[in-house]
């Protein structure tokens, strides 16, 4: 390839490419980059949604992303286009759909399956509340000025639609009088979705009948004297018998920041305000509007207040978890603020208890939970291990952090006499640790799948995962809670019979330790944790920082270099009980035996140089092992005899670290014969013979034979200011003719990008002597044709040099090509296709990511950590980059853990079904069999029993321990809300009879076929119906016939009709007229309206009946 490329003439330039050459290298076409793994929570988490039926947790962020997580290391990542916050986040319940709304007004519809969005739908209005009714695809939707609409998921269609029903804003205000924006708008539990409440940020609560459309209830406008319960340091008080005052008539009307309802069948609801108070509201409408007026005003209302002090904090967010055991009059309120300004901030949870009415209120404890960070929002999840303890706070705190608090060990503390408790909790189980233990390098890496040791290493990561999952990690310390999430299905392919570890990712920390993974699959999975210390071996150096890592690949040998200079050598596979170390130091080696145990084998510790580690390098198949040192030496170890082959010396014009090792066989680089005399200088095994490549940071490059250390060729080739980040050794074709040894140049197409900017003509660059000179010429002449068809593309921060390798050993330095770059990069790798050579990863400090194809170096695509995961680069985040051949790339950034596929090509990581499923399928058929079995019976029964019942508990065993309160939702409930929300307020199609007399039902046995044909004549119906409409006509015109022709009257009857008195005269008469002929106008004009009225409803029934059609056509023939 390269021999077309660079194999010009002298003064002509070259020829142009050909349209085979292009395909042969990579294209603009292959370029597909996408974020196939994420792990971790963003630090820009901000709100929480969870799905009760499947376990999944959501969490929104600022910056448009939505991690979804599940169990068994189930994780995903939804990016939206727009780098906007969400302010709602709803699953729709069993569905295997979320709805986000973001802060520019946009309605998001997500499907989990497809791990995409699917519909979006922008929104005029500000959207100030949001909710989905349970277990149906319909929403309510409130704005700024108060108005409520309604919305729906069309499976369908696949898309949002707004649906024509809305709450009438105008019966609303005569109902409660004005109103601000809407800022709650909550499904009533069990009124079958026909009653919604809405809350105004006034303090104005309304309970709305969907479909009557009227006002059920109204609260929040009346002065009232209520009883206040102060519950403030409950060591004040023993036995938390707080203390009761009546406060003066306040007005009710302030503003609402947060509420929840306070009892499963919706009868009491919990409002939270800015001023920091809490009102338990009364929404029971078993008595009439009379009755209620009667009683006193103070048992709709219950008040509470977390502090005595004048000025509190808003109350920001409200939970309620019930207790089963005391029939819907017990629970837990968990507050997040109301306390008083400038006090510790932690999460309050309260004990309330009530006999029958609300206004018997009392608060029997109080336990304040220490945060473990800013709080940023929680949900409750359930306590799957035992359902008498009910939920799990599940708290989202500064920087994406979540904790869940064991519920039993609440209980135990209410009597203690403290205010801030420092629960027990447990943090979320971050599968990849990125901070604490920090991580320092990362390691990507391929297993070769043909012969023993790949069928052995699949055998012993097998059982190393099954260890590793049943790890004390994700519990609480003393107790028997798990993470309780346990939604999704894992990858199928692992269990698979033939199923080969094919790529392992592992990691180094700051702590010394090491910790494996099997990455096969886009679902990682912990198979070994190494630590730095080994029984019986004591160093000098114990617990200092991984630096560096390898693994080869045949081997199964794993190269752990530290900060100290110690390299660790583990195999993966067990090879007997007893493992044999050997402790390989300057002065000598000592063997020492250590007792058998499950995980790698460490076999080797080598400690030569007092230096830090930079760079590992297998070579040989494993045999070897090349060290670079941060003094700029390199230390080659044999792995067979565990010796030191050899030690460079340190570079005298260089101190700086070395950045980069590769070794090359000899034998490979050429097909060239050498002459016999050449002969001195091949030796007979010149098969393997190997040349060791290093660089320092300063772009000092060394050559060498790996086997004695001979110096083969030594220059530094400086490059202004800026440092070398990478190096790679390229193959090619001849670039010098063998007629002429003249300086070539490359002449390339004008760049088609404008991001990069190639400088065409040759370029000098400073260089120091040759620091090793070639013995002979001789020996000169075999390099030379060794490395003849060898090219060094040297990375800078700000440029990209090419080299043939022929040209340095000659002593020439000007490059073959250059490309100078806009912006600094702080990251480089190469990447393969079809196993050659043909492009580079460039990442900039901006980070923005270019694609360049070799030898060309032209940008032939791009995309930016911003646009694939919302990232921003941060200081040394190259440190822990590493990349595959393929183009697989991993990031780390704070939290977060993500694998980055670039290439079409690289199916991997790309095939559907390696993919964990985020939605049971199997688990939601199930569901909805069980809800649709008896619901009345569950309503019976409690309703908050475990969600699934008998049925699911028999078919999935993990996820039947959810205690989930779940309103009654079936099908029928559903098809109830199709028919309301269909139609616009008001113009629901009656189903009532209008009269007396029953309903007709037609059967089809009823029609005698074999009678006579009885036909009733029309006639009478006829003259019935015009003799009510003359009687109307008459009505409205005063006597007048139908006729057409005036009726003629004499001049006595017109006397007698309009004869006034002569007091009254001839004015009186002439009003009276007027007074007439205004009247009949008015009746014209009602008819006018009455007509248009019924046109409207006609034309709205035709409008019915197309949608109707249109939906009858979609169906299919087993719908019908």
């Amino acid at each position: 390839m390269f021999t077309k490329i660079f194999k010009t003439a002298t003064k002509q330039p070259s020829p142009p490419r050909q349209n085979d050459e292009i395909k042969e290298n990579l294209t603009s076409k292959d370029f597909d980059p996408r974020v196939t793994l994420h792990y971790g929570i963003p630090s820009t988490a901000s709100i929480l949604a969870f799905d009760h039926v499947q376990s999944l947790l959501a969490i929104g962020t600022q910056d448009g992303r939505i991690k979804v997580i599940g169990g068994d290391n189930i994780e995903g990542l939804l990016v939206s286009p727009k780098q906007l916050a969400f302010k709602h986040l709803e699953f729709l319940q069993n569905q295997g759909f979320l709805v986000t709304i973001s802060s520019g007004n946009e309605i998001q519809l997500w499907d989990l399956e497809a791990r995409r969005m699917i519909s979006t739908l922008p929104w005029e209005s500000n959207i100030t509340a949001f909710s989905v009714i349970f277990g149906t695809s319909y929403m309510y939707i409130g704005d700024e000025y108060g108005m409520v609409y309604v919305l729906k998921y069309d499976a369908e269609e696949g898309k949002l639609i707004h649906s024509p029903y809305y709450v009438p804003k105008d019966v609303i205000e005569e109902a409660a009088g004005i109103q601000s924006s809407i800022v709650g708008v909550l499904p009533q539990p069990y009124s079958m979705g026909k009653r919604l409440l809405l809350v105004y940020a006034n303090g104005l609560i309304i309970l709305w009948d969907v479909s009557e459309d009227k006002v059920v209830l109204v609260r929040g406008r009346k002065d009232l004297q209520l009883k206040t319960q102060i519950v403030d340091d409950p060591s004040k008080n023993a036995g938390h018998d707080l203390s009761e005052t009546v406060s003066d008539n306040e007005q009710v009307e302030k503003e609402i920041s947060s509420l929840c309802w306070a009892s499963n069948d919706g009868s009491v609801l919990a409002v939270g305000y800015v001023d920091g108070d809490i009102l338990f509201w009364n929404l029971h409408t078993a008595a009439s509007t009379k009755d209620r007026k009667s009683e006193n005003s103070s048992a709709d209302f219950s008040k509470l207040q977390l502090s005595s002090r004048n000025r509190r904090l808003p109350v920001i967010t409200l939970h309620w978890s019930a207790e089963r055991s005391r029939n819907d009059c017990r629970g837990q309120l968990f507050v997040y603020g109301g306390d008083e300004i400038g006090s510790e901030e932690v999460l309050t949870m309260l004990y309330l208890n009530w006999s029958s009415r609300i206004e018997s209120l009392k608060c029997i404890g109080r336990v304040d939970l220490e945060l473990k960070g800013s709080f940023v929002d929680m949900v409750l999840l359930p306590n799957g291990m035992n359902e008498s303890h009910g939920t799990m706070p599940c708290v989202l705190t500064n920087p994406g952090k979540l904790h869940v608090y064991d519920r039993p060990r609440f209980s135990s503390k209410k009597s203690e006499e403290r205010k801030n408790i420092s629960s027990s909790s447990l943090q979320y189980p971050i599968l990849i640790p990125t901070i604490e233990p920090d991580m320092t390098v990362g390691k990507l890496c391929m297993v070769c799948r043909n012969g023993k040791l790949s069928v052995e290493l699949s055998k012993t990561l097998s059982a190393a995962k099954v260890r590793a999952s049943h790890t004390p990690s994700t519990q609480l310390a003393g107790s028997t809670t798990k993470w309780p999430l346990t939604g999704g299905i894992p990858c199928q392919l692992y269990d698979a019979e033939d199923y080969l570890v094919e790529r392992l990712y592992i990691a180094g920390y700051r702590d010394g330790s090491i910790r494996i993974w099997d990455a096969t699959y886009p679902t990682l999975s912990l198979i070994h944790v190494l630590g730095s210390e080994l029984p019986g071996i004591r160093t000098a150096t114990e617990s200092e920082s991984v630096s560096a890592l390898e693994f080869c690949s045949v081997t199964l040998n794993l190269a752990i270099g530290s900060s100290s200079g110690l390299v660790w050598l583990y195999n993966l596979i067990k090879s007997s009980n007893e493992e044999t170390l050997n402790l390989v130091t300057e002065t000598g080696k000592e063997v020492h035996i250590l007792p058998g145990g499950d995980g790698p084998q460490c076999k080797a510790i080598f400690s030569v140089l007092n230096s830090p580690i930079c760079n590992l390098k297998f070579s040989n198949f494993g045999a070897r092992l090349a060290v670079g040192f941060e003094c700029s030496q390199v230390a080659m170890l044999d792995i067979s005899t565990f010796s030191v082959l050899f030690i460079t010396d340190s570079l005298s014009n260089s101190n700086s670290p070395v950045l980069y090792l590769a070794v090359k066989s000899l034998s490979d680089t050429s097909n060239l014969t050498i002459s016999p005399k050449d002969s001195d200088i091949n030796t007979s095994n010149d098969t393997k013979k190997e040349a060791l490549f290093f660089m320092t940071k300063d772009a000092h490059i060394v050559v060498c034979d790996s086997t004695t250390g001979h110096i083969l060729f030594s220059r530094s080739i400086h490059h202004q200011e800026s440092n070398a980040i990478y190096m790679c050794i390229i193959e090619g074709g001849n670039f010098f003719s063998e007629t002429s040894s003249e300086k070539q140049s490359l002449k390339t197409p004008q760049n088609s990008r404008a991001t990069s900017e190639p400088d065409q003509t040759n370029a000098n660059t400073g260089s120091d002597p040759v620091v090793a000179e070639l013995e002979t010429s001789t020996e000169a002449t075999y390099l030379e044709r060794i490395f003849e068809h060898l090219f060094v593309l040297l990375c800078y921060e700000d440029a990209l040099w090419l080299y043939p390798l022929k040209s340095l050993i000659q002593g020439h330095t000007d490059s073959i090509h250059k490309v100078n770059l806009l912006k600094p990069c702080c990251w480089i790798t190469s990447f393969k296709k079809n196993e050659k050579e043909c492009g580079l990863v460039v990442l900039y400090q901006t980070g923005d990511i270019e694609i360049r194809f070799l030898p060309y170096l032209e940008v032939v695509g791009g995309t930016s950590l911003m646009s694939l995961l919302r990232w921003n680069y941060k200081t040394n985040m190259e440190e822990t980059l590493c990349s595959s051949d393929s183009g697989e790339i991993v990031l780390i950034n704070g939290f977060e853990f993500a694998f980055m596929s670039l290439f079409s090509w690289e199916n991997d990581f790309r095939i559907p079904q390696s993919f964990p499923q985020l939605h049971d399928k199997v688990l939601e058929a199930a569901a909805d069999a069980t809800i649709d079995l008896s619901p009345a019976q569950r309503k019976e029964e409690g309703t908050a029993l475990g969600i699934l019942g008998g049925i699911i508990k028999g078919f999935k065993a993990d996820k039947a321990e959810q205690n989930v309160l779940i309103p009654e939702v079936s099908n029928k409930t559903c098809a109830h809300l199709d028919s309301i929300f269909s139609n616009p307020p008001f113009l629901k199609p009656s189903t009532d009879i209008p009269d007396d007399k029953g309903a007709i039902e037609l059967n089809i046995d009823d029609i005698d076929i074999d009678g006579p044909l009885i036909v009733t004549s029309s006639s009478q119906t006829s003259k019935n119906d015009r003799k009510d409409k003359g009687k109307e006509r008459k009505k409205l015109f005063e006597g007048a016939a139908t006729d057409t022709k005036p009726k003629s009257r004499t001049v006595d009857e017109i006397k007698a009709k309009y004869k006034k008195s002569e007091v009254q005269g001839a004015a009186a008469a002439a009003a009276q007229a007027k007074d007439k002929l205004a009247e009949r106008g008015e009746k014209l004009e009602m008819l006018r309206e009455r007509t248009e009225e019924l046109q409207n409803g006609a034309q709205n029934f035709a409008d019915l009946a197309g949608e109707l059609a249109k939906r009858m056509e979609r169906r299919k023939w087993w719908q019908l």
